[in-house]
């Protein structure tokens, strides 16, 4: 009785934990930390959201089992949005499925379609659902870069070649969490071409659909003509309309993958609370300029962010989408490691932000900053940080104080 779980074995300790209870703590015993780890929007849901899950959750009908595939017009709804948003066609009875949110379903699609033993292709550094949802199912991962080029394919290639058994999946996140790295349509026409020829399967997370900036609006891989006959692709409502601790995303795509995720949800839930879907369906089908409204909020947060910082004498790339920055390491501080400079961050600046290393061993000398406090307490959070380093002997920029406006 006292050996481990087999799949406890499989699963490392959260890394992220660790600096999540020292933010608890610090929290708890009241000092002022300014909260940049998490990617929990801050941002409430469009009021007609909100007022549409009233109307239903007064409904003495509105609180049974709800539809483990989605309710219909929330299936519709996701399939309209494609249409408009991406020129997609989707046929909403076996193209389309409701998932509590795209982690969730993640997880159940790699339940349905892997055996132990399988090998998938995930990118490293990545967001953890996407190796661990296949871990936990019995596969086995190997590791692709996320930057999108030249070198990506190779490794895909190398992968092929090399690789026993063969891959049998890929699975793609972008804009990417956590490095904010993004593509275009080329990109993904030579990834639906590369999976045609070697028989493989392509999961995209495009959780951050909606969040990008400088005028370049994202692509879908479904968008590359005949991408269906290899892809299924996630995405959710809780960046996109601020809706995170609800829980309703989608997946779209392959009807086969579809299918065989709508089998084994059917066992393990009944799907996402009526209100909740009907709600979503409000989110999507009605006034689209609080979207807008969101993305040019972070926008000004990520050019606040990669201002003040820089004049705290930490350079910082400015991302192309998604509410993160994936920041490298200050060069003076790079020999801490992303988990040791994420904790004196934390203790002597009171900023949390996520280690690198928590994404995989690629993510080591980078940490994740999430766009999820106001602008003047990242102006805030950069005067604290500045304070830091030049307590470490880094050289800052003199005359570049972070203004408080």
């Amino acid at each position: 009785m006292s050996e481990e779980f087999y799949r406890m074995k499989r699963l490392p300790p959260y890394v992220i934990a660790e600096t999540n209870a020292m933010r608890a703590a610090a929290r708890q015993a009241g000092e002022d930390v300014i909260d940049l780890g998490m990617g929990n929007p801050d941002l409430p849901p469009p009021a007609h959201v909100i007022e549409k899950l009233c109307e239903v959750a007064r409904k003495p009908d509105a609180h049974g089992y709800s539809a483990s595939r989605g309710i219909p017009g929330l299936r519709r709804a996701q399939a309209n949005y494609y249409g408009r948003r991406f020129g997609v066609d989707l046929d909403p009875e076996t193209e389309v499925i409701v998932t509590m949110g795209s982690k969730e379903g993640l997880a159940s699609l790699a339940t349905a379609i892997t055996e132990p033993g399988d090998v998938v292709l995930a990118p490293n550094p990545s967001y953890p659902i996407h190796t661990f949802g296949f871990i936990i199912a019995g596969a086995a991962i190997r590791s692709v870069p996320t930057t999108p080029d030249e070198r990506y394919f190779e490794a895909l290639e190398r992968a092929m070649a090399y690789t026993v058994p063969r891959p049998k999946i890929l699975v793609m996140n972008y804009p990417s969490n956590p490095t904010a790295e993004t593509v275009d349509l080329a990109f993904y026409e030579r990834v639906v071409a590369f999976a045609k020829a070697n028989d493989l399967w392509i999961i995209s997370d495009l959780a951050y659909s909606e969040l990008y900036y400088d005028g370049k609006p994202t692509v879908s891989i479904l968008q590359v003509p005949g991408a269906k006959d290899v892809a299924i692709e996630f995405t959710s409502l809780s960046k996109t309309y601020s809706m995170a601790g609800w829980r309703i995303g989608f997946a779209v795509g392959n009807p086969k993958l579809i299918a065989a995720m709508a089998r084994v949800k059917s066992y393990l839930d009944y799907g996402a609370y009526t209100p909740i879907q009907a709600a979503a369906v409000a989110a999507l089908n009605g006034p689209q300029d609080i979207v807008e409204q969101n993305r040019a909020l972070y926008h000004r947060r990520r050019d606040v962010l990669v201002d003040s910082f820089a004049r705290a004498g930490w350079d910082i790339p400015k991302p192309a989408a998604s509410m993160f920055a994936w920041a490298p390491l200050p060069p003076a501080l790079a020999h801490l490691g992303s988990l040791e400079f994420s904790k004196q961050l934390l203790t002597h600046a009171k900023v949390a932000v996520a280690a690198g290393v928590g994404y995989g061993e690629n993510g080591e000398g980078f940490v994740r900053i999430a766009l999820v406090e106001n602008e003047q307490r990242i102006r805030q959070a950069a005067r604290n940080i500045r304070t830091y380093l030049k307590s470490m002997g880094v050289n800052v920029p003199p005359g570049r104080e972070v203004p408080d406006v």
